[in-house]
């Protein structure tokens, strides 16, 4: 359980997931951008990504009713998908390299920030097929990096719709990844329920950081806070690779 890790491990793993809950707080993103890259400098790739999943799903299930009635129809849309892609994402994990799985998680991050880059689009929803490629996408990155966050960012922020809607719509996918991550690492024989010790004792943590960040996110422009999603992505990615590189 939890004698199973370092202090130094669980400090650093605390600390990295009061913040990863703030900025999901206030973006509607960010836990896992932020918690697997530097869950997977300690632990391996695999385990970093499915306490990520653990973490996700309490905090997730905890605000699901609200989430429900604020997210827009297509959220459930791409839920779907993602349950169905989660798991060959997840085999793919389970037979890369752990160094080469640590950079392309690195890797994944930079693109969640380069992804909303591009200018706002209108508020039309787009058409199913590019709701079920951003569906497919997002589950093969959860099962793979425990991020469904880049291909369903740019999805919501990189239109005109209301953020509170946006907000809720990320969270609920991300909601769901989580759920189908672990589904799909107990599946293929790979999830180890002391992970869920590590995610518990985080928890307290997860809430706290979450509480502030939706403290903020009330108190915030559109403007401001779409400029703090591309602050937060940028920074994810750069320090995952500084890590990586170091």
């Amino acid at each position: 359980m939890l004698f199973d890790y370092t202090l130094l491990q669980l400090t650093a793993a605390g600390l990295t997931a009061l913040a990863a809950a703030f900025v999901r707080g206030l973006t509607g993103f960010g836990l896992a951008i932020i918690l697997v890259p530097v869950l997977a400098l300690a632990l391996s790739p695999v385990d970093a990504v499915l306490v990520a999943n653990f973490v996700a799903l309490f905090i997730g299930l905890s605000e699901l009713r609200r989430l429900a009635g604020d997210a827009e129809r297509t959220a459930w849309t791409i839920g779907l998908w993602v349950m169905l892609a989660t798991a060959p994402g997840l085999m793919l994990l389970a037979a890369t390299p752990p160094e080469l799985a640590r950079l392309l998680i690195a890797l994944v991050a930079l693109g969640s920030f380069l992804a909303v880059l591009t200018p706002v689009r209108a508020a039309t929803v787009p058409g199913r097929a590019m709701t079920g490629v951003t569906g497919v996408t997002a589950g093969l990155l959860t099962g793979f990096a425990g991020m469904p966050g880049p291909p369903v960012i740019p999805y919501y922020v990189g239109r005109a719709i209301p953020r509170a809607a946006a907000r809720a719509s990320m969270l609920l996918i991300f909601t769901v990844a989580a759920l189908a991550g672990l589904v799909s690492g107990w599946a293929i024989g790979v999830l180890e329920w002391r992970l869920a010790w590590l995610a518990a004792a985080l928890f307290p943590l997860v809430l706290l950081g979450n509480w502030l960040g939706s403290l903020a996110f009330g108190k915030v422009s559109d403007r401001l806070w779409r400029s703090f999603v591309g602050l937060v992505l940028a920074l994810a990615a750069l320090a995952a690779l500084w890590r990586l590189l170091a």
